[in-house]
């Protein structure tokens, strides 16, 4: 299939681009901007009563496709939000960090978890254990051990690194480890979503999962979602009007009431713009047959054209010998080169910008990242051949 026509208007716009940072902001297909207009259209037809269509049409919908994708049993555990960040600080608040808290995490997180548990961090009573993820091979084992050894209250780990790209492939055996049945334990999904297969069939009574649409759900920003562990009873701190939705016409009491399924974990007022994108991206993936293995497979056989094409090249720089996660089984959706140095890494990232080969960089790391809309015609190295004196 051509997937590239379902992205004709990015791809019109970024015209003469050759753009490698979707594992940052994916292009959005065609169809989300009919969304935006159908939610324009929805709020003008039902004004304040949009809240309760909201939640017995789109969010139902969303919840079951979303469900079905990470393999869990129950959607309405499916709770969204603005942003992940909303969603984990509202697990954290569960916490009484009054008390002496310890969290098992890694050194590779991405900024806003690890902003935040840094200035957390600044409380003496806030002890955080930071497991290095390299050497890759022996992470999980090393990772396992920490947790053994700490017994933390919160065990926070992502499924596919952001600054590297690699895969976690034993998500079960991470969380069956965590012997306190009190340990909150958070799987950032964002690089995994919609890009490698994902199951919590065996772990969704027992973990947190974070996830969203700014990526490869191919959405935009703002429709970010949460899985609640099946049964979950606990009662954040940080909580919203939505967290009671259902029952505001209820008398109060004196206790503060949460919905008895993941929408205990919900926030507040939030513009629902982009749950209507990501609806017309998973319905527009549904009708194409398009699943998270097919469009795995399309992106993987794309990475494996790139590199051919730059061993052509012969680039000093760029070589396979620096890719940080060689091993494709353990890659996800993008290319990581580790670099010399930050400095080396930026002159490589703006002199490819000049000759419009889009990348992004983290420190002495370049990342390119793939997807639907790449064709092996779509990329074009030449600026990068041996005998060339552009880079």
């Amino acid at each position: 299939m051509a997937y590239q026509q379902f992205y004709t208007g990015f791809l019109e716009a970024n015209e003469g681009k050759q753009q490698y940072t979707c594992h940052s902001h994916y292009f959005w297909p065609d169809c989300t901007k009919d969304a935006m207009i159908e939610y324009w259209d929805d709020s003008a037809r039902y004004v304040d009563a949009k809240w309760g269509y909201f939640f017995e049409t789109l969010v139902p919908e969303l919840q079951r496709k979303i469900s079905r994708i990470i393999d869990t049993s129950l959607p309405e555990q499916i709770v969204f939000a603005s942003n992940t960040h909303e969603l984990l600080y509202r697990i954290m608040s569960c916490l009484d960090l009054s008390d002496a808290i310890t969290v098992v995490s890694t050194d590779s997180e991405f900024h806003s978890f690890q902003r935040q548990i840094t200035r957390l961090a600044e409380h003496d009573n806030i002890n955080i254990v930071s497991v290095p993820t390299q050497p890759f091979d022996s992470f999980n084992e090393r990772f396992k051990a920490a947790i053994s050894a700490h017994q933390p209250n919160l065990v926070f780990f992502s499924h596919v690194f952001f600054n590297s790209g690699y895969v976690v492939e034993d998500l079960d055996g991470i969380v069956e480890s965590v012997e306190n049945e009190d340990t909150l334990i958070v799987i950032d999904g964002y690089h995994g979503f919609m890009a490698k297969t994902t199951s919590l069939r065996n772990i969704e009574q027992r973990a947190f999962y974070l996830s969203g649409s700014y990526k490869y759900a191919q959405a935009g920003e703002g429709a970010c979602f949460a899985h609640i562990p099946n049964g979950c009873t606990l009662r954040p701190r940080y909580t919203g009007w939505f967290a009671e939705f259902g029952t505001l016409d209820k008398p109060r009491s004196g206790e503060v009431q949460y919905s008895t399924d993941g929408m205990r974990f919900a926030g507040a007022t939030m513009d629902f713009t982009a749950l209507y994108r990501l609806r017309a991206v998973l319905r527009l993936f549904d009708k194409n047959n398009l699943s998270v293995e097919a469009i795995d497979k399309h992106v993987m056989a794309i990475q494996r054209h790139f590199l051919s094409k730059l061993d052509n090249c012969d680039h000093q720089q760029l070589t396979r010998k620096a890719l940080v996660v060689s091993d494709e089984t353990r890659r996800g959706h993008f290319l990581t080169f580790e670099l010399g140095s930050a400095e080396e890494t930026a002159q490589l990232a703006n002199a490819l910008k000049a000759h419009n080969i889009l990348t992004d960089y983290r420190g002495s790391r370049l990342r390119f990242g793939f997807g639907l809309y790449h064709t092996p015609e779509y990329i074009d190295l030449s600026a990068l051949a041996k005998h060339s004196s552009k880079i």
